[in-house]
């Protein structure tokens, strides 16, 4: 609680009421996870690679009975109930992702996070990630900074393409459409220091935000993959837009999420594969 708490003194009394709230679903949420890892799962297919397991179900009813507790009067956006929108939610919302990471999680490769935000009129105004096993929270509160463990953090300052570790990652249809996917990759790969896929856009997010990576990129990302992720690194310094350099939203599919002095560099190569 402490970390939450470090972290709560830097926000106005109303988001950090906010921040309180979502840190200890994601902590309860979390010890969930890793209670759950490691054991057989009961796994059903969404998709030919999108899997969802009772640890999704039971970490996504755990943050959600907490959240109602809090009686915000605000609408829950959830990867695995509450999945479906229209449009841009104008309101308040919560937008969750209780495992991001589910196929690491069921392989038992302990590379996955809860990632919760609460956004208005489409802006996330708090964001929280939480990495189980490293025992990481990552915290962001709109205008007033980014934490891990409720230390400050920042972007790197990598200022060449050519030195940077970069992450992306695949979308679920890629065994149907490989070749822009493939095609970006390897644009990248061969103009910067190494590019990773581990797995979890929310976490890579967050590791850029940290200055562990130098800048993300992946297509037909949902809500809930970048919501959390999006304020962390912008409060962290970073800068993100979309595949044409315009302005970013959760509810676009494509992101390119940098430290600034590499982004211009990145987008130009985005812009001509993608």
């Amino acid at each position: 609680m402490k970390r939450i708490e470090s972290c709560m003194t830097e926000c106005g009394p109303e988001l950090a009421n906010i921040l309180e709230m979502a840190g200890k679903a994601a902590l309860r949420a979390g010890k969930i996870l890793r209670e759950l890892y490691g054991k057989p799962h009961q796994i059903r297919y969404k998709g030919d690679i999108d899997l969802v397991t009772e640890a999704d179900i039971s970490s996504e009813s755990a943050i959600i009975a907490m959240l109602n507790k809090a009686r915000l009067h605000a609408e829950i956006l959830a990867e695995e109930s509450r999945s479906t929108y229209n449009e841009m939610p104008t309101g308040p919302v919560w937008i969750m992702d209780p495992l991001d990471g589910t196929t690491n999680f069921v392989h038992g490769f302990p590379w996955f996070a809860v990632s919760i935000a609460y956004a208005e009129k489409g802006r996330s105004h708090v964001g929280v990630i939480y990495c189980p096993m490293q025992d990481e929270l990552f915290c962001g509160c709109l205008n007033n900074g980014a934490w891990l463990n409720g230390k400050p953090i920042k972007v790197s300052g990598i200022p060449v393409l050519d030195k940077s570790l970069l992450a992306t990652g695949f979308p679920y249809d890629v065994r149907q459409k490989p070749a822009k996917v493939m095609s970006a990759l390897e644009a990248v790969l061969i103009r910067s220091q190494g590019v990773r896929r581990a797995g979890a856009a929310a976490l890579d997010l967050a590791y850029v935000a940290c200055g562990r990576l130098d800048g993300f990129w992946e297509i037909k990302l949902k809500p809930w993959d970048t919501a959390a992720g999006q304020l962390l690194l912008e409060e962290a310094g970073g800068k993100i837009s979309d595949f044409r350099g315009g302005s970013y939203s959760p509810f676009i599919p494509e992101i390119l999420a940098m430290n600034s002095l590499i982004h211009e560099e990145l987008l130009s190569i985005i812009k001509n594969v993608l």
